[in-house]
């Protein structure tokens, strides 16, 4: 028979206080049956140990609407369990859930009821609050318990809730179908059942009331503070059981890609180097095994002497990527820097798609098929594979979809085109500071790219104003009120390590780039030297280097996104999307550039920019990348609207375009050479006896941004050891222009040019006395030449410098200058 009303009361070794409890409950519901009609009590045994089943069977005896679910044969199971077979149990139509000990008396139960029944939205469900002004504590917890409890509620609350300021109170009154439906559904054992169930009541779209109730503490409560923790766990396990079947393999083939990708280097990580990295790997094994040595012992993290002895280098002010090499140091500690360098290029460029997959299926596309085709353009693109061979901080984006998606909340449903989220333009405040926490990460991820980040969402916010006013009037208050709150959030978590990169020892103001460091056209319809169709010979003289290959999409590309745009073009997104990219693509151009096939010179939009803070350091053609995202979300759009068209022939021709189109630029497997050998010298510890406290190992030549060999000395054998010269971004001359590497001395040019092929001057007192000068500022206690060509040249130079001819010790000539000073 059906009921008006179900009371749950999961029990485990609660023989004392059951007999009370149920007591209670009876008198409350008798008392009124005008009210809550026929109800029926199921306490539900969740394994007891004592007479807790005893004590309801005795209460059963007295009112046969009182029901025994008893213990399964597993024993106790846990709150979740018990309550999962109390409410598929019940037959009300309406159920309470209430605890044993009764925290929250029976009799505000006439609360939840009135906010039931008296609400015209709807309501599905009204549970108790202890976190609601109204409410009234009469007996409180421990201080320090009662701490720990709200802390784990807001911590439930930020990952699983927003909204529900109390989830753990154990009285709640459900819709009695829902609750079942719910119940049904749900999969937790514990304590964390009870955000389970208001997560599916959020996704089904069912309205939730908290209602202000008394409360007091019950001595022997079962609930400890650290259940709150346990309960993040359970929900962790919770949304990986929730992770589509689908997604997993996408991820997994964005993994495998990745792997794919770098395989030659996997294959051999102590010998193997990537080829068109140039002198980049040896700089970033060198950051990750510096960070490293700093954080183990307790130094400055962005500050390191280890290079560039005696000024040292501002870490800060280089690419150190201290948002993972700071969480990567137990890898560095335990496997090297090269497999911490392998780790963040493999899993970087994966977590990047499937960060882009995200975004795209949550906010974009219908079709997972569909997303996972943009997410691959936007993580794989040309551009982001020419930086993975060398900078990844410009290829591990990871955090850039999180950070538009959040950004895309602030806006709330303003924006035709992108899917709105349950809570978007509802939490400004609490997206605002989550948005300013993401933009901290990212800046300790990698500055430069959060700037061009944030040059392609302004490009598009301005064309999606001009393209849909009215949406730009809804969303531009929360936005800008977000955006605010995310200043106020991040700007003083970043202050100190900002002012330390922009005053601190060894920074610089900007950085010389040349005057060659912006797109050609053609670059834009070329195929990059790494894609499947590629010609280095074509795509080389395009670039400043291969590391810097910005554009290079590809005429079949290019052709598809314009079709797409002209096929889509009635969709605000589409033209903002469209703009956005030609922008970024004529902004990437440089100050001035050169008609293709002529020799007419223009001036480009840069021109503006180039000489103002920030932008002023930024390698123009670099802006070109802007436009990799804005094509992987054309193409998305162009497979989802292709994916639904009735006609098959259309759908296959449309499928087969965009398959063309993309083959061109697949990326190949990065090439690998085999790397020198760190000499014995250094690995075995032998230049100790040749350096004392203080004092530096000179390589030969100096380490400069064309010959780092001398970084990979320190970062294979733990950086206990000073080089002066190196690769990294420090200051030159008095205006502290930034440059690549120290400030040239006469001694390190010299030997530099011997190293290419320069012949030996004339060395007399003038050069000796040079050296001595130098070596003295270098505080130099050997001097060290490791196998290389020009190496007899270079020992000839260094012992006529030196006036004395060095002795072969570890497989180096070294030269003993401790006493040089």
């Amino acid at each position: 028979m059906r009921a008006d009303l179900t009371v749950v009361v999961p029990a485990y070794n609660e023989e004392r206080r059951l007999g009370p409890t149920l007591d209670a409950i009876r008198a409350h519901l008798n008392a009124n049956p005008g009210r809550w009609g026929r109800w029926e009590l199921i306490v539900v045994d969740d394994g007891s140990t004592d007479g807790t089943a005893d004590a309801v069977r005795a209460a059963a005896a007295r009112e046969p609407r009182i029901l025994l679910v008893e213990a399964d044969e597993r024993g106790n199971r846990g709150k979740g369990h018990a309550l999962r077979r109390g409410v598929l149990a019940s037959r009300g139509a309406r159920v309470l859930v209430t605890d044993a000990d009764l925290a929250t008396p029976i009799e505000e139960l006439d609360r939840l009821d009135k906010e039931l029944s008296q609400d015209e939205e709807g309501l599905a469900a009204a549970i108790g609050s202890r976190a609601h002004p109204e409410s009234s504590i009469d007996v409180h917890q421990r201080r320090v318990r009662e701490w720990l409890g709200r802390l784990g509620n807001r911590l439930i609350r930020a990952v699983a809730v927003p909204g529900i300021r109390d989830t753990q109170c154990g009285f709640k009154l459900f819709d009695g179908a829902k609750a079942r439906a719910a119940f049904a559904d749900a999969r937790l054992d514990g304590w964390g059942t009870d955000v389970e169930i208001l997560q599916f009541f959020r996704r089904a779209g069912w309205q939730v009331a908290e209602v202000p109730v008394r409360w007091a503490h019950q001595a022997g409560s079962k609930v400890r503070p650290v259940d709150y923790f346990k309960v993040l766990g359970e929900l962790a396990r919770l949304k990986a059981r929730r992770v589509r079947r689908v997604d997993l393999a996408v991820a997994a083939l964005f993994l495998l890609a990745s792997v794919l990708l770098y395989k030659g280097l996997w294959a051999d990580l102590d010998s193997r180097y990537l080829a068109d990295s140039g002198q980049d790997q040896n700089q970033w094994e060198w950051f990750f095994a510096v960070t490293a040595d700093n954080v183990t012992h307790l130094r400055n993290p962005l500050f390191t002497a280890a290079q560039n002895h005696p000024d040292g280098v501002n870490l800060m002010a280089n690419t150190v990527m201290l948002g993972l090499s700071v969480p990567l140091v137990p890898v560095t500690l335990a496997f090297g820097p090269t497999t911490t360098w392998a780790l963040v290029l493999t899993c970087g460029l994966a977590a990047t798609a499937v960060a882009w997959y995200w975004l795209l299926a949550k906010r974009l596309v219908v079709s997972r098929r569909a997303a996972a085709t943009g997410a691959a353009l936007c993580a794989f693109a040309p551009p982001m594979i020419s930086h993975a061979t060398a900078h990844p901080n410009f290829a591990v984006l990871f955090m850039i979809p999180v950070i538009l998606d959040r950004a895309l909340r602030l806006c709330g449903s303003a924006v035709p085109g992108a899917v709105p989220g349950p809570g978007d333009g509802k939490r400004v405040v609490r997206d605002g500071a989550l948005l300013g926490l993401f933009a901290t990460y990212q800046i300790f991820l990698g500055e430069e790219p959060l700037l061009l980040a944030a040059m392609g969402m302004l490009l598009f916010a301005g064309f999606y104003a001009l393209a849909h006013r009215e949406a730009a009037r809804a969303a531009w208050r929360p936005l800008l009120k977000g955006l605010g709150v995310a200043a106020a959030v991040c700007v003083p978590l970043v202050a100190f390590p900002l002012y330390w990169q922009f005053f601190g020892p060894q920074s610089y103001h900007s950085v010389l780039h040349g005057d060659n460091a912006g797109n050609s056209p053609l670059a834009f319809l070329e195929f990059s030297g790494r894609a499947l169709l590629g010609d280095e010979a074509r795509a080389d003289p395009l670039a400043m280097n291969r590391t810097e290959q910005n554009a290079f999409f590809g005429w079949p590309l290019a052709g598809l996104a314009f079709a797409l745009a002209l096929a889509l073009w009635r969709r605000p997104l589409v033209r903002a999307l469209t703009l956005t990219g030609l922008a970024a693509a004529l902004l990437s151009l440089g100050p001035r550039f050169r008609v293709p096939y002529t020799e007419v010179i223009l001036p480009g939009p840069w021109r503006a920019l180039a000489h103002q803070p920030l932008f002023e350091s930024v390698i123009e053609s670099r802006v070109a990348m802007i436009c990799a995202p804005v094509l992987g979300i054309l193409v998305a759009l162009g497979v989802d609207g292709v994916r639904t068209s009735p006609d098959r022939l259309a759908r296959t021709l449309g499928l087969t375009a965009i398959g063309l189109a993309l083959l061109p630029i697949v990326p190949t497997p990065m090439p690998v050479r085999e790397r020198p050998e760190v000499p014995a010298f250094i690995t075995e510890g032998t230049w100790r006896k040749y350096v004392a406290e203080g004092e530096s190992v000179v390589p030969v030549p100096l380490p400069d941004a064309g010959n780092a060999e001398a970084l990979h000395w320190q970062s294979a054998t733990k950086p206990d050891f000073t080089v002066p010269g190196g690769y990294f971004n420090g200051p030159w001359g008095p205006d502290r222009i930034g440059i690549y590497g120290a400030s040239p001395r006469h001694t390190s040019n010299l030997l530099r040019d011997i190293r290419y092929g320069a012949a030996i001057p004339a060395i007399g007192p003038e050069w000796r006395a040079q050296a001595r000068a130098d070596l003295a500022f270098w505080r130099a206690g050997v001097v060290v030449l490791a196998p290389q060509d020009n190496a007899g040249a270079l020992r000839d130079a260094v012992s006529r410098l030196l006036g004395q001819p060095g002795e072969r010790v570890g497989g180096a000539w070294v030269w003993d200058v401790g006493d040089a000073r």
